[in-house]
């Protein structure tokens, strides 16, 4: 299943760094996670310093 970026996210863009498959990109005031191209390997919530991605 893929993560989900909740309110939580400060716009930091560590977990885009960190995503292998390159599924997250910038959005609206937060980052977001395109659930067709996540694969659940949970680098990006390892990464944020806002506990903001969740499983889901």
């Amino acid at each position: 299943m893929a993560y989900n970026i909740t309110d939580a996210c400060v716009a930091c863009g560590s977990c885009a760094d960190q995503c292998p498959v390159e599924a997250i990109s910038e959005g609206d005031g937060k980052y977001e996670i395109n659930p067709d191209i996540c694969v659940s390997c949970g680098s990006c919530a390892d990464q944020c310093p806002a506990e903001a991605i969740e499983e889901g």
